[in-house]
């Protein structure tokens, strides 16, 4: 996902050594992430669901729902994310209606692929 330059431009990456955990299931909810480089595994009871790589994000449920964390973010390969908070996150999506559409098709993707798995 390509973020607008304002993001790009003040954001601060995080820099995650492979190995290294962005969240963990229950935790309270604070940012979503874009990956810049590397790969993030998630992860849901001791099961790797999805790997998020390069310009994919993850977490942005907890924006959505206000819930806590519904799974584990590891980092698979050391790895470069831009943190997005709430704020940020409504401004992209009352500012860039592209920016809803592709949140929701992935949203809807992850569904449908944990529906064919249950």
């Amino acid at each position: 996902m390509k973020l607008p330059n304002v993001f790009e431009r003040d954001a601060v990456p995080l820099n995650l050594a492979a190995g290294q955990v962005v969240f963990e299931y229950g935790e309270a909810r604070d940012f979503m992430y874009v990956v810049k480089k590397g790969e993030v595994d998630i992860v849901v009871r001791d099961t790797v669901v999805e790997t998020v790589g390069e310009d994919g994000f993850f977490g942005e449920m907890a924006l959505i729902d206000h819930a806590p964390r519904s799974a584990t973010a590891i980092a698979k390969t050391d790895c470069t994310l831009i943190k997005i908070d709430e704020r940020q996150f409504l401004f992209l999506v009352q500012e860039t209606p592209f920016f809803a559409i592709i949140m929701m098709r992935t949203m809807a993707g992850r569904i449908r692929r944990r529906n064919a798995y249950t």
